[in-house]
Parts: structure tokens; C-alpha cells; sequence
């Protein structure tokens, strides 16, 4: 058997402001010993990614990304081609990121964004890095499309929310923290609200054809009562990761992967 390149990879889907609980999966494995060398994300999975990768801790990230609300993310526009700006999502990358490029990044990171020309995902890796975590965050409908070299790109949870190709052959164990679940809704009204239903419901799909994929599959169930746009939920979709992940890795064997011990629950 061939030795893989990574030792071990994770990989983080989609899910608008429920990928705070990324936060809280990533911090529990941190003190567990478990350090992924190598990360792909989707949409939120690409933003909290891009900002682990650059050298922030969990908690950190939490600072950064919940200091204002829903409003310092997303400014109304003309409905042209989406109804929402993610100026603010920009302006928070620019102010914070350190490396400019994925090559500067101390992790590596794949970012999945949807290649509308050509109907197909698309990852990058490698030059710039604002603009494709940006394209792989821009909800179709809800937001504008970034164009790159000509490429119009939207949210790669369009065709990959849970972005496992470019790691699954690469590393020697691979986690994934999932933040999509769905459940019955009684009442959906108003554009927004049906735009997010729809696009969480395709989303959804993908976990059941990829769950085997992992050999840690993180994907707590009570995120299906916050709704993707919430971003005043922050420490409470932190909160519910965290416990999820401790409990999961209460149940596999931690040598497989590091060789220090599991700190006891509080």
C-alpha cells in the first residue's frame, strides 16, 4: 500500500452561518492532538478553511467572523443577478488574511466553487485567494457571481457541498464536519426564505452518496433548527460542533491517528 501524501485531511461543507459549528469541531479536535495537514472546503467551509489555514485558532476565527450581524455581511442590491452584496464577507477577509495567495497559506486548502459556464465544480488551489473563497460563498440567487478569468463562479455547494475529491486519495485518514441537515418546515414565504430552502435541500443530498468516504463523519443533527443566514447563533452552532465532536471521538480509537489521549468531558 502506497503511502499517502497527508497524514490526515478535513474536509468542511457547506451550510451558510451554521458552519460556526466548524469552529467547534475543529477546536475539539485540536485537543484531542488531531491537526489536519490538509483542508477543502465549501462555501462557509471555505471561509472558516482559508482562516484555520492561515493561522488562526478556532476561537479566533469565532472573533472574527461573529463580531457584527447579519447586516455587516450582506448589503441589499439591485435584484440583477442576486439579491444580496457579500461586500462584507470581503471586507472581513481582506482586513484579516495574512497570505494573499494559497501558497502562502501554513495548510494546505482547496476551495470548491461552482464553474457556471461549464456547469462543472471547480477547486482551486493555488494563486489568489480572496476571490475564489468569495465565489465558493456567494449563494445563487441571494448573491452576486464572482467572475475570474472570465468565469462566472458561484457557491460550490451547487454541485459539491461536502468537497471530498481532492483529498480522498491523498490522505491517510480523512474527517468530515458536516453542517447541512434538514428537517420539516411548516410555513416557507418570501423570496429569500425560499431561495435558502431550496439550495439546503439540494445541498442535503450529497452527504448520503459520500458518507462512507470518512473515516470520521462529524454531523450534528440539532443544526437543522438554524436557519443558514443566522450569524447571532454563532456560539451556540460553535457549542453544538464542539460537543458532537467529543462525542464521536469518544467512540474510535484516537491511536489511529494520534497518540496522545482524549482530555476527559467537563
Amino acid at each position: 500500500m502506497s503511502e499517502k501524501k497527508y497524514s490526515t485531511g478535513l474536509v468542511l461543507s457547506g451550510g451558510g452561518t451554521r458552519g460556526f459549528a466548524h469552529l467547534g469541531v475543529i477546536q475539539a479536535l485540536n485537543e484531542a492532538g488531531i491537526f489536519p495537514d490538509v483542508i477543502s472546503g465549501t462555501s462557509a467551509g471555505a471561509l472558516i478553511g482559508v482562516l484555520y489555514a492561515d493561522g488562526y485558532s478556532p476561537l479566533e476565527i469565532l472573533d472574527i467572523t461573529s463580531m457584527g450581524s447579519r447586516l455587516d455581511f450582506m448589503r441589499p442590491t439591485l435584484p440583477r443577478e442576486g439579491l444580496l452584496q457579500i461586500g462584507g464577507v470581503a471586507k472581513m477577509l481582506k482586513s484579516n488574511l495574512r497570505a494573499t495567495t494559497f501558497e502562502e497559506l501554513r495548510i494546505p486548502l482547496f476551495v470548491a466553487a461552482t464553474d457556471m459556464n461549464n456547469g462543472r465544480p471547480h477547486y482551486f488551489s493555488k494563486g489568489e485567494l480572496i476571490n475564489p473563497v468569495i465565489a465558493s460563498s456567494s449563494i445563487p440567487v441571494l448573491f452576486q457571481p464572482v467572475v475570474i478569468d472570465n468565469i462566472c463562479y458561484l457557491d460550490g455547494g451547487i454541485l459539491d457541498n461536502m468537497p471530498v475529491a481532492p483529498v480522498e486519495n491523498l490522505c491517510s485518514f480523512l474527517i468530515g464536519s458536516y453542517v447541512n441537515p434538514v428537517s420539516y418546515v411548516e410555513k416557507i414565504s418570501g423570496l429569500i426564505n425560499i431561495a435558502e430552502r431550496a439550495f439546503m435541500l439540494r445541498m442535503s443530498e450529497e452527504i448520503n452518496e459520500k458518507s462512507d468516504k470518512f473515516d470520521l463523519l462529524i454531523a450534528p443533527q440539532e443544526l437543522k433548527n438554524y436557519k443558514i443566514l443566522d450569524p447571532e447563533k454563532a456560539h451556540e452552532l460553535y457549542t453544538l460542533g464542539y460537543k458532537a465532536t467529543r462525542e464521536n471521538l469518544e467512540k474510535i480509537d484516537l491511536k489511529k491517528i494520534v497518540f496522545n489521549n482524549l482530555p476527559a468531558l467537563p
